[in-house]
């Protein structure tokens, strides 16, 4: 049953040697072997492969040497996510058998944190619109949500403790609602983007999903690094997350709940469950209306990915135009109908966006939200909306879902949390905090 233990608690009992590496990739081997028949989170997996990096680790750890802080740990990787020894496909035909020459930079750091490097898990085609065959794993005639499909379900089907996604839109935290984990998605310009499929420069981020907001918080530090090839990485010192986490807040933090101009898009379940989490909170939360300049936040988010990811794989797509899904060929379409001065100016809405969240944070540790518009859809209806993660992302602002709810086919849904930039510390202390105030009895 070591397949059951958290990241935290497996590289503890790694660590101290109570149990080895091996151990728990074998563990994870045969749940994958048990569920993933139903479940189909992974694009390529060889069992040979995990175990023997997981034998090396242990020999490394036997042997007194230094170990990392993942040491010993599976990871799930979305299948946009280049690696050297493993192919890199990206939900596409038009990169079926991509074998990449060079590790991803997020590759890079896992292998130096002592990850266990347990496969590629199934993405969206080309990381956007249109399903592949992953199923929820809490009712397979649901959809997991998208577009970092696999690595959800992997974690949430207890397969791997962590795995790594991608949000251009809302494609960490809506699957993490969907599924029941956790997922975060720490501030644009933490982690470096280079070797992973870009859709949108402006937009793409990294993200991480485990069982616990220490999982995800382990993790994203694992990740976080500057580099300089990246053009939204920063050089400046990162938030030290799973010290965040851990962290007392030293008074009673101050949430905001925002009247978003789409809220009418919540479903009864989320509604409900929502107002039930605000009112055990009581006055921590003050309800604020939004800005009315958010109602057009939305079309600039989608303005800029379409141009972007028309402008990013303008060949692929005019080379392999019959390769491209319905679903994703009319989104193409559109995008090439955008003007370079529509896009310039959406660059400035965003730009706008981010200046007003620097003040706004000022008098709030976090803003509470919804993370989807109630349960996952059916399996078949896509991949469902990402819209009460729009703005967030648009902004880079981090964000994690908290597994709070469940609605009434008995699907999770998920409570978002939102935090200033490159404050991801805060964040996820004020997560723990919340997380403490309405489950005091949780392990």
């Amino acid at each position: 049953m070591h397949y059951t233990l958290s990241a935290v608690d497996a590289a503890r009992k790694i660590r101290e040697g109570q149990i080895s590496s091996v151990d728990l990739v074998k563990s994870c081997l045969n749940r994958i072997e048990e569920t993933d028949g139903k479940v189909k989170a992974w694009a390529h997996l060889e069992p040979e492969y995990a175990l023997a990096q997981a034998e090396k680790l242990d020999a490394i750890r036997k042997a007194g040497r230094p170990i990392g802080p993942l040491h010993g740990i599976p990871v799930g990787l979305k299948d946009i996510v280049d690696t050297k020894d493993q192919p890199t496909q990206r939900g596409s035909s038009i990169f079926a058998g991509r074998q990449p020459k060079k590790d991803a930079a997020i590759v890079e750091r896992l292998i130096d944190a002592g990850a266990v490097i347990m496969g590629k898990t199934v993405t969206t085609e080309l990381a956007f619109v249109h399903a592949n065959e992953t199923r929820n794993p809490h009712n397979p005639e649901y959809s997991p949500g998208g577009s970092s499909s696999g690595s959800v379900a992997a974690v949430a089907a207890l397969q791997v403790p962590l795995a790594i996604g991608t949000q251009t839109n809302g494609s960490v935290i809506r699957p993490a609602s969907f599924c029941g984990v956790y997922g975060f998605k720490p501030t644009n310009g933490v982690i470096s983007r280079r070797g992973i499929l870009q859709t949108s420069i402006s937009l793409d981020q990294v993200g991480t999903f485990g069982r616990s907001i220490d999982d995800v918080a382990l993790l994203a530090d694992a990740l976080a690094a500057y580099d300089p090839t990246d053009t939204l990485s920063y050089a400046r010192p990162r938030p030290h997350m799973l010290e965040g986490a851990r962290a007392e807040a030293p008074v009673e933090p101050a949430l905001a709940w925002l009247d978003l101009p789409f809220s009418d898009r919540l479903n009864d379940d989320a509604r409900e469950g929502l107002d039930e989490v605000l009112n055990a909170l009581g006055a921590r939360v003050e309800k604020l209306p939004a800005p009315s300049a958010f109602s057009s936040l939305v079309e600039v988010q989608r303005t800029i990915h379409e141009y972007e990811i028309c402008q990013h794989l303008e060949k692929e797509f005019t080379d392999h135009w019959d390769q491209v899904s319905s679903t994703l060929q009319p989104v193409i379409e559109h995008g090439r109908t955008l003007s370079a001065a529509q896009y310039e100016d959406a660059l400035g809405t965003m730009k706008a966006a981010k200046e007003f969240f620097a003040t706004f944070f000022n008098d709030y540790d976090a803003i509470i939200a919804p993370s989807a518009t109630g349960e996952a859809p059916k399996f078949g209806n896509g991949t469902g909306d990402p819209i009460f993660c729009t703005i967030w992302t648009l902004a880079g602002l981090p964000a994690l879902n908290l597994p709070l709810l469940m609605g009434s086919n008995e699907l999770p849904i998920g409570v978002q949390l939102i935090g200033a930039a490159e404050e991801d510390d805060r964040l996820l202390r004020t997560a723990s905090w919340v997380v403490q105030e309405l489950q005091p009895n949780a392990a």
